[in-house]
């Protein structure tokens, strides 16, 4: 078996047969980040595709600001997973938590860009044996407050999926 340094996993068995599941630790914009690389045994990983991953990992930070985007315009509309989830949170909400998590002292300051603010990428899956689902990007408001995510994906050339989804 070879192995080859990625910039973001260390090194990395290529041709392994069977999955394979490498796990790092990043930081995107001060804030840290989990990144998993997920590996089947049917894929095809090759020292070509772990290169393409280090090198689609070099333009998360745009990939990001376009899901923010995305949930932002989702915020306005009815029925959205993001606004359900922005309503969900913020109705069980004790006062403890509104500073601890959206940095306000007041309910009415809880608008959508205070929610916005405190959504945080806190997991990146990335799957090069499935082009239209390469990256999987998990939003969450804080281990500490919820387990649940808002998750959007991406295929393998950065086109984001249109659809954002409330995942536990």
């Amino acid at each position: 078996m070879s192995k080859v340094a990625s910039r973001h996993f260390g090194e990395i068995e290529l041709n392994h047969g069977r999955d394979h599941f490498v796990a790092a630790k990043h930081e995107l914009r001060g804030h840290p980040l989990e990144l998993d690389l997920n590996i089947t045994a049917h894929d095809h990983f090759d020292e070509a595709a772990l290169r393409k991953v280090d090198y689609r990992l070099r333009f998360l930070p745009e990939l990001v600001d376009e899901v923010r985007d995305m949930i932002a315009e989702e915020l306005e509309q009815e029925g959205t997973s993001p606004q359900e989830y922005l309503h969900f949170h913020c109705n069980a909400l004790k006062d403890e938590h509104l500073q601890k998590v959206f940095g306000v002292t007041d309910r009415s300051q809880l608008t959508n860009e205070v929610f916005l603010k405190a959504l945080k990428l806190g997991h990146v899956g990335i799957y090069p044996g499935q082009p239209e689902r390469y990256f999987v990007l998990d939003f969450t408001l804080g281990e500490h407050f919820t387990d649940e995510v808002l998750v959007a994906s991406a295929d393998e050339d950065g086109v984001v999926d249109d659809e954002i989804v409330w995942e536990s």
